[in-house]
């Protein structure tokens, strides 16, 4: 499709409120004059309705190890197909997928897609599932949901790498529908989230939480930047509430931070700082810690830990051992929360 052609898909979750519209599907509930767009640049006014501007455009298309989502108790050592398309509705200043999730349909060359399309890709690719990933799938909401069901039908699972910014009853639609997530939780202070991504942080533990309740296998990531929200009291305060207010199965993923977009400035995470999490959160109770974006050693494996059992052994994002009696340790029978 060339990109220039609008796309005439009428949103979900919106009202009129007088010669404007209210977008409700996130958080921000954007008030959006004619002609205009919403926050992330996707969702468009035009004569009294709210449209979404890239349903079935896609910027990337690529077969990918679940483990890069990364996603290390869900179908492990399988492929997924992943698919992205253009904008966001944070504005993170350290964004690494900025070219895409800053850009709007006009800049980016896109790729017109249909439900059964992304099946096919899936099994051209032996991929097992569909990830939405890339750039946030929230605001792909009207195709990630109808795609997924049809993903659904052929066999295939589902799942969303997403900064967790949804209205809750948007949210509650992706039951049954998303069968795992990535949620990215970019630092345990709102101030963090009002000043550095253009958010705040309530929203994204109410996703958290509640897509937990509804069944879906969450793991959570956290980017940890030197100087902005890798203090010990923070990543206490982050792994206590992933213990009280989750669970301490929940796979928590601390990942180093690289400098990009607009915060080249800011130095790589050390290793030392990368490890000091690991022990935080392992000190918190919390059963699955991973640490990634630097060599992690034996901290990218999953072990039981009732008994320390290895259960699955990785080298980068390749699974070169597996050893589950279904989802559970080999040795002491514990479950695992693995999802396969």
């Amino acid at each position: 499709m060339n990109t220039s052609e609008r796309v005439n898909h009428e949103a979900r979750y919106y009202e009129q409120e007088g010669s404007k519209v209210r977008c409700l599907l996130c958080p921000h509930r954007c008030l959006i004059d004619e002609g205009k767009h919403g926050i992330c640049g996707v969702r468009e006014h035009r004569n009294g309705k709210l449209y979404s501007i890239i349903f079935g455009l896609a910027s990337s298309i690529q077969p990918d190890p679940i483990e890069k989502k990364p996603l290390f108790h869900f179908m492990p050592g399988t492929t997924s197909i992943s698919l992205g398309s253009v904008g966001c509705n944070l504005s993170c200043r350290h964004c690494q997928n900025y070219s895409i999730s800053r850009a709007s349909p006009s800049d980016v060359r896109l790729t017109s897609v249909s439900p059964d399309d992304v099946v096919r890709f899936a099994k051209e690719t032996n991929a097992l599932s569909v990830s939405w990933t890339y750039n946030e799938p929230i605001i792909w909401h009207e195709f990630t949901t109808a795609t997924s069901a049809v993903v659904h039908d052929a066999g295939l699972k589902t799942n969303y790498v997403t900064n967790g910014y949804i209205s809750e009853d948007p949210l509650r639609e992706l039951k049954g529908v998303i069968d795992a997530m990535n949620i990215d939780v970019k630092s345990f202070r709102d101030e963090f989230y009002r000043r550095t991504c253009g958010g705040s942080l309530a929203p994204v533990l109410r996703t958290c939480e509640l897509s937990s309740e509804m069944g879906i296998h969450v793991e959570l990531t956290y980017l940890v930047i030197p100087g902005f929200n890798d203090s010990v009291k923070e990543i206490e305060e982050f792994s206590s509430w992933v213990h009280d207010s989750m669970h301490s199965s929940v796979p928590v993923h601390f990942s180093a931070f690289h400098p990009d977009h607009r915060m080249t400035d800011v130095p790589r995470t050390p290793i030392k700082t990368m490890l000091s999490a690991h022990n935080i959160a392992k000190k918190a109770g919390l059963d699955f810690v991973y640490i990634g974006n630097v060599p992690a050693g034996d901290k990218d494996n999953t072990y039981c830990p009732r008994c320390g059992t290895l259960a699955i052994r990785r080298e980068g994002f390749a699974v070169t051992s597996l050893e589950l009696n279904d989802n559970r340790c080999t040795k002491c029978g514990k479950s695992l929360n693995i999802v396969r």
